[in-house]
């Protein structure tokens, strides 16, 4: 039987057979083989080291291309201060604030000589991971945009305070992705040169914060009176706040927006762990921004004027500064309430298109209000200070002077009548001569012809030498019409020489600097009053009893408002110049009316707009109220009469001023 044949593709029997080749399995579409997976990972780790490679070139190149002209922050630190001018803070005799001028930079503290409690409040408002970061706060820069999203706009910035040393100290403040890279790679590098304390200090010391002052010293002197080593919590919340914004924030600005934001930065502080919630609300209930009791708002001396006084005061402590760098605050002689008197005493009296202005100081020279002119934004020129001009018969006080240490008394008598020297004939404002009068008389009345022949029987040149002892140091002729000044004075040295016969006698030199300071140091205190006599107590006696006769019944009637009062008017050739000058106590005020062009006014004498912006400042600056008064109180003459004397009516017309016009002179 035979063996049946195997069938094809069967292995046989005893003999192993060739297999058949496997048939190959086609990949379907979009199905990646294992070769294919190995050979694309490979690529893509190849390109991405390329793409690694090139990438860190480009940007290699692109921070090379940014740091290439990137400012030094080598010469950060003390001696880099060195290239700025001070700042001057102009403050008044309590304290407040008159003026600042150029940027106000404080003396410069390190960290560990600030309290705790202002480097915490600025952390914790402006980078509560200061200590922890390079520089640049990546997470910080996260919860900013999480945070700005969610708002819609931008609420919360992420720059750090690195950063913002970096832009503050080297950048503009545009907006750019240039200054933004910019200041990342300063802030990187600062952080690699200083220490976390010394960036602290660099910022702290440099930082704007408002009204003109760089630095935590310059703005708790300025709003607060006092070193930012002595700033309380509050204190310190108010600073700290100020850094979102300086000018907006800070106490000059508004006192409620400054407290607003303190309490912000009170609220940080808790969540920061350096407070505790009882302590804020406390904090933020019984404070409020102040200088010196926190409780009471900074006090500013208010009025645009008051810059007259402010800028005569610079001129004279700009020499106190040398040449280092520490701002000055000069601590002024200027009474707030007495510049807001002659403010408004100035505003309220028609000048009738006239320029105005005022000085008043204590009898030992003290500035005490200036106000230079009616408009300080119109024209910066001080009168008080500047201008000369004549004084007319308010320099006849003078005049008499020398008669009285010679001799004679106010009852003394002398003639009123024509008289004529070197071919000129002076008349009195009347045009009419009174004959036999008394001293006191010719002044009460301000007789010209008196005045003249008074002064040529002492001598022309001792008038010109009681004038200089009076402080008086603008050039004077020894002409005959010096008798009714004709000679040009300034306004404050005129005031001053009535301060003398006020004090009794005592040399008199104008001042508005008590004390300038330099960061802790004191540069300059004025001493005490001075001791040398100038004028013997009886003639400075005298000259007040003739003074107040001017005014009890002559022709500065029109001043009086119901005290003891001393004073002369005063007006210049054709109506050019019109003086009231007088005191009341210790209290000595000058005013002055006219052109600036020295033109003539139309008709004002010295009894008309100046006595009565005198008198309505003098009122209510000894605390008399005007509208109380009716009558004035006559002078005692030297036998105790209170009446006045004969041939004075008792109502002065209103015109009778006394005042000569000046005849042209040669």
């Amino acid at each position: 039987m035979s063996k049946p044949k195997a069938k094809s593709g069967t292995k046989s029997r005893g003999k192993a057979s060739k297999p058949a080749p496997r048939k190959k399995r086609t990949a379907s579409a979009g199905e990646v083989t294992p070769a294919g997976r190995s050979s694309l990972l490979w690529r893509l780790t190849k390109w991405s080291l390329v793409l690694a490679i090139w990438g860190g070139l480009v940007l290699g190149a692109v921070l090379v291309w940014f740091a290439w002209d990137l400012p030094s922050i080598n010469d950060l630190g003390p001696a880099a201060d060195k290239t700025r001018r001070p700042g001057v803070t102009i403050l008044a005799g309590d304290g407040s604030l008159i003026a600042g001028y150029g940027d106000l930079y404080g003396r410069r503290l390190t960290v560990n000589e600030l309290p705790p409690e202002l480097v915490q409040a600025v952390i914790a408002i402006e980078d509560r991971r200061f200590f922890e970061h390079p520089g640049v706060d990546l997470r910080g820069l996260v919860r900013a945009m999480v945070t700005n999203l969610r708002a819609g706009g931008i609420v919360q910035g992420g720059s750090t305070l690195t950063q913002q040393l970096a832009k503050n100290l080297f950048l503009t403040p545009e907006r750019s992705y240039t200054r933004k890279i910019k200041e990342l790679l300063l802030a990187l590098a600062l952080e690699q040169k200083f220490q976390k304390d010394e960036l602290l200090t660099i910022y702290l010391n440099r930082v704007y914060l408002g009204a003109g002052t760089y630095g935590v010293e310059a703005a708790a002197q300025r709003y607060f009176g006092t070193s930012a080593r002595d700033v309380d919590t509050y204190q310190a919340a108010v600073l700290a706040g100020l850094l979102r914004a300086p000018s907006r924030l800070n106490p000059d600005n508004s006192t409620k927006a400054a407290h607003e934001r303190a309490s912000t930065v009170l609220s940080a502080m808790v969540a920061a762990g350096y407070l505790q919630p009882e302590e804020a609300t406390k904090i933020t209930k019984t404070r409020r921004p102040g200088r010196g009791n926190a409780a009471t708002p900074r006090s500013r001396v208010k009025g645009q004027t008051r810059r007259y006084f402010s800028d005569w005061v610079l001129e004279r402590a700009a020499g106190y500064a040398g040449s280092t760098t520490t701002d000055l605050a000069v601590e002024t002689t200027l009474d707030p309430r007495l510049q807001s008197l002659a403010e408004a005493a100035v505003a309220k009296v028609d000048a009738k298109g006239a320029q105005v202005a005022l000085v008043t100081m204590r009898d030992d020279g003290a500035v005490l209000a200036m106000v230079g002119g009616k408009s300080y934004g119109v024209s910066q020129f001080n009168r008080v200070t500047r201008a000369l001009r004549q004084p007319g018969s308010a320099f006849k006080p003078i005049v008499y002077l020398p008669a009285l240490e010679a001799g004679m008394s106010p009852d003394s008598v002398v003639r009123d009548a024509p008289i004529t020297i070197d071919g000129w004939t002076p008349r009195n404002f009347s045009g009419k001569y009174q004959g036999d009068v008394t001293l006191r008389e010719a002044v009460a009345r301000s007789l010209n012809t008196v005045a003249v022949r008074v002064s040529e029987d002492v001598g022309r040149e001792r008038v010109v030498q009681a004038a200089r002892r009076l402080g008086i140091t603008s050039p004077l002729k020894p002409h005959p019409s010096i008798a009714l000044g004709a000679g040009e004075v300034s306004q404050l040295e005129l005031a001053a020489a009535y301060a003398v016969f006020a004090n009794g006698g005592f040399a008199v030199a104008p001042y508005g600097i008590s004390e300038v300071r330099q960061g802790g140091d004191v540069l300059f205190r004025r001493a005490g009053a001075t001791t040398r006599r100038v004028v013997s107590e009886k003639a400075a006696a005298q000259t007040t009893d003739m003074l107040r006769a001017v005014i009890d019944w002559g022709t500065g009637k029109s001043a009086g408002f119901g005290i003891p009062a001393a004073g002369k008017s005063g007006t210049s050739q054709d109506f050019r110049d019109a003086w009231f000058v007088g005191y009341v106590g210790n209290l000595v005020t000058a005013v002055w009316a006219g052109n600036d062009n020295n033109s003539p006014m139309d008709g004002v004498t010295g009894s008309t707009i100046p006595a009565a912006i005198w008198r309505a400042f003098m009122a209510p600056a000894t605390n008399v109220g005007v509208a109380d008064v009716e009558r004035t109180t006559p002078s005692r003459n030297a036998s105790g009469v209170r009446s006045p004397p004969r041939r004075i009516p008792e109502r002065v017309p209103e015109r009778l001023d006394s005042e000569f016009i000046l005849d042209q002179l040669d």
